[in-house]
């Protein structure tokens, strides 16, 4: 930190000059790309648009080591970098410096980092929220030496390096879990007995509710968790943002489920997504629930993982499905091994799920920190005096 002290003492005494995006960036969107063209011509180059993953692969791409891109839509304001070639599409601005003599593009990637909030508040939000060019062409942007710039960069990429490698091993160990738990609920017809989720002798498979947002009552002082879809991430659920009073329970469809409950979204952008209930609570109508009646012969945290393990290939055919409904869900099977076999299987899939999924433990908890350490000293370092008049 004092080497970035003394560097702006000598080469920025009198303060460092800002510029606008516009002025130090050619920016401008790629052309418009659909899910059609995508499933048309399959290739190894990734569609980059409106969010943080690839919308798909192609077999074509428009964008070279040109890596800066801010989404328009969807995600607005999202700054992502993308490496190597790859398709840019019509909701992604691209950030191409002219003068790289001038400015590193590292350097301004992280700084837009840092301004994210700043670049979100320029967007509109008369129905969907849109950030248009010009207003992006207004950012300011800090311009110190490039010695200085080569400085941060160097430091902050020390720490996004250090986080890259903890969420490749992450990932890793992911694919690690998946494998394993594909092989402990890969079971043949005839190797154990098969119960579809809508036989009432073992399975209460229910939809939930919304209280009326109109009614104050049913919300204010609420003290009964409710869940929204976003809820499900394949993995268990330990807390609520919204909760709901009793009135609102009795008054609407919303059922107050049981610890140890699992849930299926029915809808929406987590469709066939799973979570398990730590505590008692309701859903909204876009989550459906599954409980055994009889734990001593079905585990409800068996059945959880192995829907869990259904949502690859549910998602494959997902064209299928309009969404996710109870009809359907009740033809849905599911093995019923033995009760000793069912703990085994559970005792096993729980160890991964300590390492992969668990925010106290292992690389989960690990890389949030590290991600923290990053923000700091990118907060620290990037964090420009403006000058009087700008």
């Amino acid at each position: 930190m004092s080497r970035i002290s003394e560097l702006i003492a000598e080469r920025c005494p009198q303060d460092v000059s800002f510029m606008a995006l516009g002025d130090i960036c050619v920016i401008k969107t790629g052309p418009n790309i659909n899910k059609q063209v995508i499933a048309d011509r399959p290739g190894p180059y990734p569609v980059i648009n409106s969010g943080r993953d690839p919308l798909g692969y192609v077999d074509h791409f428009n964008t070279e080591n040109d890596p800066i891109g801010i989404a328009s839509r969807g995600s607005v304001g999202l700054v992502t970098w993308t490496p190597g070639r790859f398709f840019r599409g019509n909701l992604n601005y691209s950030c191409t410096v002219k003068n790289p003599a001038q400015l590193d593009t590292r350097f301004l990637y992280h700084y837009l980092l840092h301004v994210d909030a700043e670049i979100q508040a320029l967007a509109t939000h008369q129905g969907i929220p849109a950030l248009n060019a010009g207003a992006l062409k207004t950012l300011l942007v800090p311009v110190p030496s490039k010695e200085i710039q080569i400085e941060i960069v160097r430091i902050l990429d020390a720490f996004t390096e250090l986080t890259a490698e903890l969420t490749a091993e992450l990932t890793a160990r992911k694919k690690q879990y998946n494998y394993y738990r594909d092989q402990l609920l890969s079971f043949e017809e005839g190797d154990v007995e098969w119960k579809t989720l809508g036989d009432e002798e073992f399975f209460e498979v229910t939809s939930g509710g919304t209280p009326s947002t109109g009614k104050p009552e049913y919300w204010d002082n609420g003290n009964i968790p409710w869940l929204k879809s976003e809820s499900c991430n394949n993995e268990p659920v330990y807390s609520a943002k919204k909760f709901i009073t009793e009135l609102g329970l009795k008054k609407s469809s919303a059922k107050l489920l049981q610890k140890e409950t699992t849930l299926i979204a029915l809808v929406g952008a987590t469709i066939f997504k799973t979570a398990f209930l730590e505590f008692p609570a309701a859903t909204n109508q876009n989550i459906a629930s599954i409980k055994s009646k009889n734990s001593e012969v079905i585990s409800d945290k068996f059945v959880f993982y192995f829907l869990a393990s259904l949502y690859e290939k549910l998602k494959s055919e997902m064209r299928n499905y309009g969404m996710l409904n109870l009809s359907t869900l009740r033809q849905f099977k599911i093995p019923v091994p033995s009760p000793e076999e069912q703990t085994r299987i559970v005792a096993i899939l729980d160890k991964f799920d300590a390492l992969t999924n668990s925010i106290t433990e292992g690389l989960p908890r690990e890389i949030a920190q590290r991600q923290k350490q990053y923000e700091h000293y990118r907060n620290l370092l990037l964090s420009f005096p403006t000058p009087e008049g700008v």
